[in-house]
């Protein structure tokens, strides 16, 4: 009710019924419709960083509100794709079906795969799950103020996938779209703020042993290299 375009309909509300799971929300990715967390992650992380590093510009222009509604519509989902601390799930709906469908979000779920990939201890997935871990760190420290009941449950999350990223290594396994060429650089920046957040030396070390080796990657800042962000909060 509250969002600043007009709503047409609901659309991919089943998404995680193939699981028993609810997983509505989340954002679609660019034109197409499926729900791909690694860059959804990055996303969020780098609207909360915004926040975190000019609040006040956001809170002078009357942005603050809507910037962090709109930040809280990716967590909340990440929160429900994160239902035990070992189990994520990281995508809903398939690139090569999705792509064969041109028409209304409204609809899709009617003809195309709207399956919901998951990683676990046994097929693990370091990369997307530390990306989600450092957007929900930074979750819980901009919500502070705002929604402290909130932020707490976005730390233990953070805290939780992080764990489960850095305990159980390797690349997710990506069904053809949004491939991640290393995992490293996500555990540097999900360290990072959890230190940041929490102030405990043991994320600090971490951060620092894992971002010494991989600063000067093959991008600028973007989903598949956060290496430029993680050093730059370490400096």
């Amino acid at each position: 009710e509250d969002y600043p375009l007009i709503w047409r309909t609901d659309s991919c509300g089943d998404d995680g019924a193939d699981v028993g799971l609810e997983l509505s929300g989340g954002w679609y990715d660019a034109g197409d419709h499926v729900k791909f967390n690694l860059p959804m992650a990055f996303t969020a992380a780098q609207l909360g960083w915004a926040v975190y590093e000019y609040g006040d510009a956001f809170a002078q222009a009357g942005q603050l509100d809507i910037i962090l509604d709109e930040i809280k519509w990716a967590t909340d989902y990440f929160i429900k794709c994160h239902p035990s601390p070992n189990t994520y799930y990281f995508q809903c709906g398939l690139g090569t079906s999705d792509h064969g469908f041109w028409g209304p979000p409204e609809v899709i779920h009617l003809t195309t795969d709207r399956s919901s990939s998951v990683i676990t201890e046994s097929d693990p997935g370091s990369d997307v799950a530390g990306q989600t871990a450092a957007a929900l760190a930074i979750a819980s420290i901009i919500f502070e103020d705002s929604n402290p009941s909130y932020a707490s449950e976005c730390l233990t999350h953070a805290r939780e996938l992080f764990t489960f990223a850095d305990t159980y290594r390797a690349l997710y396994p990506v069904e053809g779209f949004y491939g991640s060429s290393r995992y490293i650089d996500d555990l540097a920046w999900a360290a990072v703020w959890l230190h940041i957040k929490t102030g405990e030396t043991g994320y600090l070390d971490k951060a620092d042993e894992y971002t010494l080796p991989i600063v000067g990657g093959k991008h600028t800042l973007c989903w598949d290299d956060v290496s430029y962000g993680a050093a730059l909060k370490m400096a």
